[in-house]
Parts: C-alpha cells; structure tokens; sequence
C-alpha cells in the first residue's frame, strides 16, 4: 500500500514580555513561530478501490484483431481483453464487471499513472527504461513477441538490407519506432519513417502505397495481414519478412508500488498458465475443484484436498481467485488458442509452447 506524506504548517502566536532595564515598564512582542508537523496519511490500494468500485477499469486496444478489437456489436475481445475479464472474475467473482478503456500507444501510459485506469493490458512491450521511468510495473509477460516489417509481395524486398531508401510506416510513441531507426542506422541504410497514432491511418497509407513497408510486432502484422482488404489485393498481397528484429514481451502493467493489486494481476497469468499444465480447463474446472487430484490442484482452485484447510494466499481476494479466472475465460491454452491461433501464430515451436514442449510458459509453485 502506498503511503503519501503531507506537511502541514502551524502558526502559532506567542506574547513574550520583554522588560527594560529599569523593571518598570513591559513590552510585549508578538512573535511568529513555525511548527512542522508530518501527517502519515494512507491512499487505498487500487485493488480495494475496485472492491469498492464495483468494476475493474482496464485499458486496451480496440483496433487490433486477436489481442483487442471493439466488435460491430459494440463489444471487446481479443486476447489482452480475456485477461482483463479474468483479473475482473478474480477479484470481484464476475467477468463482466469490467469497464474497457480503449487507448492509442501514446496515450496509455499517461493513463495509467493519473488513475484513468485500474490495469493496462494493451499488447505493451517491457523494458528497462519503462520501468525505470513510468512509475509502472509489469507483470509476468503473457506473450513473447518479435518486431517485424511487412511488405508488399511484389516489392522485391527480400531482406532489411533490400530496404534502402524505403519509406516505413509505424506507430509514434513506440518501442517500434525506436527499434527501427536501430536496425536502418546501424545498418548504414537511410529510410523515412511516417509516424501515425493509431493503426486505422497507418494502414490507409501503406493501402495507398504511401509507404513501402509496415513496421511493428510479428503478432500485429499477422493480425493486419489476415484481415487486409479484398480491394487491396488480400492477404495473398503482402509478405512478412523472414527477419525479427526484436526482442518484445508483452504483458500488463500495474501503478508503482501498488503490490496488492500487482499481486492479484501476477498470479492470474500464472493461475492461467498452470491451469493448462495440470489440465485444468473452463470446462471442467468445477470437476476439479470438486474432486482436485492432488493438493497442489487445490492450491491453485481454492478448495480442500482430503478434508485439510484451504491454501489461502492472503492476497485479498476470495482463495478461489484462480478458480473464478478459469472459469470465465479457460486456462493459457485456451485463451491463446480462441485468439491467437486463428491469426497464423501457432505456439508449436514458439516462445509461447509451455516450458514442458521447449518455451517461456512457465508458472512458480502454488505453495
């Protein structure tokens, strides 16, 4: 919990009587005395104003399909939205209770510090200056991405190096922005970058050939690239280039010194991905919790193993917070594959496999 000191200042009057050398007469000086005094005043955790609140207010994408779209029926989804749902289920045992915050790149981070929002969950890389310098902290990371550059199939670009002089469109205020003017600086090739905000405009441009490649995450363009327009010539049109030219773990983000929440946020995504290593599944979630095989499954679900007491990790949270997550949105598996598979992104082989088949999925003990 986060603690902000206020000083206040009190004056006080005080009459000091001052006699003269001959005793016989008095003055009197009113002097002016400063008293400092600090007040230890404590500012509620984010995760008891959600209790409060009633709903979790989360920020995400609405414009980019597989991690966060608002649907024609006014509705979002997409991977980084289920995570959002389920940190809602946890806390407060309802999914639904959950106020999405669309956000451009620029904007989400100014969002989160001034309180506009409890969590962000926006396909956003870590790294070592945001977390030095936003006052933010990110949870483990729920998806191992890699910049890359997409380009029309018939462009003859096959390689960065191809690129000299080329025109790239890319999203302003990014870790993509700067990773590109690295990989063309250092490779001695010269290039214009047209900067846009959000993705609509970028990709009006690239549609117009207004630039010659599109730069950003591989899971990005795989999304942009499976819904390109017909009347741009399809997803047939365009070629991803075999090269990453970064390292991006995506995940959420939490205020600075603000552990309870942060907590709360960082066990759902391991609840999540354990979940899918012991088999748990949306449904049969109830099942297991009924019955858990060892007591390690009752850790995780909340419940008893053999008449014993329930784990309760003391994180302020109903002990069946993982349990209420699973439920609502399936465990890492299913999540990844209701989004992200559809895109082209299979986790066979990936950084994204669980640690068991060769990638970085992985949970600590629930103990």
């Amino acid at each position: 919990m986060k603690t902000f000191r206020f000083m206040f200042i009190l004056l006080s009057v005080m009459s000091i009587g001052l006699f003269s050398a001959c005793g016989s007469d008095a003055e009197t000086i009113t002097e002016t005395v400063e008293v400092i005094k600090e007040v230890e005043v404590e500012k509620p955790s984010t995760l008891q104003t959600v209790i409060n609140r009633g709903t979790l207010k989360c920020g995400v994408n609405d414009n980019l399909t597989g991690f966060g779209v608002l649907t024609a029926a006014g509705t979002f989804e997409g991977f980084d939205v289920d995570y959002c749902k389920a940190v809602a289920a946890a806390i407060l045992g309802d999914a639904s209770k959950v106020e999405y915050v669309p956000l451009t790149a620029s904007a989400r981070f100014e969002a989160l510090g001034a309180g506009e929002i409890d969590l962000l969950i926006r396909n956003t890389t870590w790294t070592a200056s945001r977390d030095r310098d936003l006052a933010n902290d990110f949870t483990a990371t729920t998806f191992y991405d890699g910049q890359g550059m997409m380009v029309y199939a018939d462009s003859g670009y096959q390689t960065i190096e191809d690129m000299d002089g080329a025109t790239v469109c890319v999203l302003q205020g990014t870790t993509t922005e700067l990773n590109l003017d690295d990989r063309f600086t250092s490779a001695g090739l010269n290039y214009t970058p047209l900067t846009f905000e959000t993705n609509d405009p970028l990709q009006a441009a690239f549609e117009e050939k207004r630039c010659d490649g599109w730069t950003t995450d591989k899971s990005g363009l795989a999304s942009k690239r499976a819904e390109f327009p017909d009347s741009a010539g399809g997803p047939a049109a365009l070629t991803v280039l075999a090269e990453t030219l970064s390292k991006e773990p995506l995940g959420p983000l939490t205020r600075d010194n603000d552990s309870e929440f942060y907590d709360v946020v960082q066990w759902v995504v391991f609840g999540l991905i354990q979940a899918e290593e012991s088999g748990i599944t949306s449904g049969n979630v109830a099942a297991m919790a009924a019955n858990p095989s060892d007591p390690g499954m009752a850790r995780l679900l909340g419940v008893p193993f053999s008449g014993g007491e329930v784990a309760d990790f003391q994180f302020g949270v109903d002990p069946k917070f993982i349990q209420n997550a699973i439920a609502a949105v399936g465990n890492y598996g299913e999540i990844y594959e209701r989004h992200l598979t559809p895109l082209g992104l299979t986790r066979s082989g990936s950084l994204n496999a669980q640690w068991t088949d060769g990638g970085l999925i992985y949970a600590p003990p629930f103990r």
